[in-house]
Formats: C-alpha cells, sequence, structure tokens
C-alpha cells in the first residue's frame, strides 16, 4: 500500500513544481497591500494621485517597486529609457523571454488602479513563482515602463519607435521627456541601443483595468481584449463671413456655426449607422473670433474615429465627410478638413495567446467576455515585436483617469491569478 501512495505523493510535487496545477494562485493580500503602498506616493489632499511621470513621487515609487521586484527573486536593471525590467532565468536558456507589466505612473489627479493593476500584479505573479520554486522553461522578464500616460515613452523605446523629437516634447512634469529619463537613470543617447527586433520577445501580456464600463455593468470577471483600436484625428474648418451679430439680418448671414452645429449631430448618426463597436467624438469646437456679439467668420470642429479596423474608420470618415461638404453647401459657407496624425494604428491581440486567456479564465470558474481596448496601452506598441494579450478586469462604474477609479480587490487577484495561468501555458506552448 506504500508504493501507490509514494508514487502519487510524488506526482503531486512533480505538477506543483511544474507550474501546471490548476489551484496554484498569487496572494491576494500581499497584491492588495502592495498596490495600497504605492498609491501613497503622490497621493493628494482630494483623494487622487499626483505620481505623473519623472516627478519625485514617481522617482521615490520606482525605488518602492525596485525592491518588491528584488524581493521577488528578479534581477533588476534600469534600461536607457528608465524602463525597470526584472528578469528570471529559464531552464531553456535558447529560449526567448515571456514579458508582461504595466506602468506607475499616472495622469495628474488620477487613480490608484491604471498601471498599478497590471505592474504589482506582474510583481505579485513573479513571487508566487519565486516562493514556489517553480522554473520556467522560457526566461521571464517583468517590464515597468516609463511615461505610459505621456505617450508611452518606454514602450515605443524598446521598440525602435521613440524619435529624437519625441525626445523634446515636455511631460506633465513640466521638463522633457530626455529630461526625465536621465532623472530616471536612463541615457537619452543611448536609447536606440535598446531596439527589440520581432522575435526577440516569445510574448508578451498585460494585465489592466477595463477603463470602461462594459465588465462592471454586465457583471463579469474578465475581458480578453480583441485588440487595441486604431485613433484617427481630423480638422473640419467651417469658413463663413464674420460680422456684427445686431445690425446683420438673418438672411443675410454667412454662419459657419449654422453648419458646424448639424455636422456634429451628423457625426453621431453616421458613426452609429455602423455595425461593430466604432465610436467616434467630437470634443473640440472653436468659433473665431469668439465673441458673444460677433457671428464668426470660421468654426473648427474636431473628429476623432476609434476602431479595430482602420479600413472601417477610413470608410465613416467618407460619409463624414460628404456630409460636411453638403453641409457647407447648403449654407454657402465653405469646407477644409486636414487629417491631423498621430501615432496610434491597431493593435490586434494574438489569436492563440487570446485562446490561451479565454481557456485559463474559464478553468478558473471566471466569467468573460471579448472586447477592443478604446485606449492605448503600452502592449499596443510591444505587439510591434512579440505576440500580444491582455486582460481586462472591471473597473467600477467604468470610471478612469480620476480619484474614483476602483477595483475591487477580487477583482485584481482574479486578473492576477488568470496572468500566472496564462504564462504557465504559453511557457508550454511556445517554443
Amino acid at each position: 500500500m506504500r508504493k501507490p501512495l509514494f508514487c502519487l505523493t510524488l506526482l503531486l510535487i512533480f505538477l506543483s513544481k511544474s507550474g501546471f496545477a490548476q489551484d496554484l494562485s498569487i496572494d491576494s493580500e500581499r497584491l492588495h497591500q502592495s498596490l495600497i503602498k504605492l498609491s501613497t506616493f503622490g497621493k493628494n489632499a482630494a483623494g487622487g494621485t499626483d505620481r505623473v511621470a519623472y516627478s519625485q513621487y514617481d522617482i521615490e515609487a520606482r525605488e518602492y517597486i525596485k525592491g518588491l521586484m528584488k524581493a521577488a527573486g528578479l534581477k533588476v536593471s534600469t534600461d536607457f529609457a528608465g524602463n525597470i525590467i526584472g528578469r528570471k532565468s529559464g531552464k531553456n536558456p535558447n529560449l526567448k523571454p515571456i514579458a508582461f507589466g504595466s506602468h506607475i505612473d499616472e495622469v495628474p489627479n488620477g487613480g490608484d488602479y491604471d498601471g498599478p493593476v497590471g505592474s504589482m500584479g506582474a510583481i505579485e505573479v513573479a513571487s508566487t513563482l519565486n516562493e514556489k520554486g517553480i522554473e520556467t522553461e522560457h526566461p521571464l522578464e517583468v517590464i515597468i515602463f516609463t511615461n505610459e500616460e505621456g505617450g508611452v515613452v518606454g514602450s515605443r523605446a524598446l521598440v525602435g519607435a521613440l524619435s529624437k523629437e519625441a525626445l523634446q516634447v515636455k511631460s506633465n512634469a513640466g521638463i522633457t521627456q530626455a529630461e526625465g529619463i536621465k532623472l530616471l537613470g536612463g541615457d537619452p543617447e543611448r536609447i536606440p541601443e535598446l531596439k527589440r527586433n520581432p522575435g526577440d520577445l516569445a510574448a508578451f501580456l498585460e494585465l489592466h483595468i477595463e477603463q470602461g464600463g462594459n465588465l462592471d455593468t454586465e457583471k463579469l470577471d474578465i475581458g480578453v481584449v480583441e485588440g487595441i483600436v486604431a485613433i484617427e484625428w481630423w480638422e473640419f474648418t467651417f469658413l463663413g463671413k464674420a460680422n456684427h451679430a445686431g445690425t446683420t439680418p438673418m438672411d443675410m448671414r454667412k454662419d459657419p456655426m449654422l453648419p458646424a452645429a448639424r455636422f456634429v449631430l451628423a457625426v453621431n448618426e453616421i458613426v452609429n449607422s455602423y455595425e461593430g463597436k466604432q465610436v467616434g467624438t467630437v470634443g473640440k469646437i472653436q468659433a473665431f473670433p469668439g465673441a458673444g456679439n460677433v457671428i464668426p467668420g470660421e468654426v473648427k470642429v474636431n473628429v476623432e474615429l476609434r476602431d479595430l479596423s482602420s479600413d472601417k474608420i477610413w470608410k465613416i470618415y467618407a460619409d463624414i465627410e460628404a456630409k460636411a461638404k453638403l453641409l457647407a453647401a447648403e449654407s454657402q459657407t465653405e469646407l477644409n478638413v486636414k487629417h491631423i496624425e498621430v501615432a496610434s494604428k491597431p493593435a490586434l491581440a494574438d489569436p492563440m495567446v487570446r485562446e490561451i486567456i479565454q481557456t485559463q479564465a474559464e478553468k478558473l470558474g471566471f466569467t468573460t467576455k471579448s472586447l477592443p481596448s478604446g485606449a492605448g496601452h503600452d502592449a499596443q506598441e510591444m505587439a510591434r515585436i512579440a505576440p500580444m494579450g491582455m486582460i481586462f478586469i472591471p473597473s467600477k462604474d467604468g470610471i478612469s483617469h480620476a480619484p474614483a477609479e476602483y477595483s475591487t480587490k477580487a477583482d485584481i487577484a482574479n486578473g492576477a491569478n488568470v496572468l500566472l495561468q496564462t504564462i504557465l501555458e504559453l511557457d508550454k506552448r511556445l517554443k
């Protein structure tokens, strides 16, 4: 009777050390406490967080992060762009690393979860593997990116997409990106040396709050991200004739505000006329000269379109432009349209990585939903060089970038456990 029992014991030990046991889980309390501690760096009187990139709060928080990473058994370094990278060797040094992580910088008066959930969740996964004595076949890299909120600076640097011009752009801390990177221990002059090429990573994963209300409204546990949407901007300018508001009869006016007002409504109608999850927004209107007693001579309307398909965006734009031309003609005004370049192209999640996230979430008993990310993330840049996947957890009431941003302790733990199991499954499948 002893021999079968002995064999069973060996099998259980093997399963545990191999990371295949589905009951392996992160320490939710440790993760929760690390998030609470991180939130103290830059907490303001309004309850928000002022931990903008390159600020003293950011610098102090990064030291805390490095300590956690070292305690998790990671070899920690800061690269030339200021990214914090924690490395863990794998059994097979010939395999490429599986990377995962996020950012800890925030927008001014931001919340405590956008970025930190993915960052602290990644460190917690590394801590769990370390304390359980689990060694993966692939090397692992935990990456805490520099200044995501100010232009995905760290991830752009890693994929070779951060230009010299971008380094001179002012950050939310009031200094240039180059000056900020130096404060973090980086070297802007040597950033080109960082470039990773397609194939240098086996995969990249990012855990994140949804920053929207889909999961919270539908009471779902996990979002399996289909991809990160493309963003396109246009400036529509309606040109009329400025004149005195009191002395110009209504039938003698060339008021560009009239077609502009109808245009705003038309944008909403056209975007809604398409099936799918695309979104369109008019978030900025400017009238010139902008006086209450002057009929404007010029009205500028900014339009933003987002979708996973660039082709679809441009089809919608074509309809919007046609409507704008019609409105201008009807009102006897002129129309100028300018496309505004933005560095945001669509980044689709890798199908295999999506399938693994979905399967592991279901195995853990979680409800799921496939959905696009309407916000940009470091994963969007990393998709240029590696199979990418993102895991979303609910944001209370869909609030983000504000002090009221909140995700529950249980939801955060759920996301970190899906991240853990996804990494272990990727480690088995990828060679």
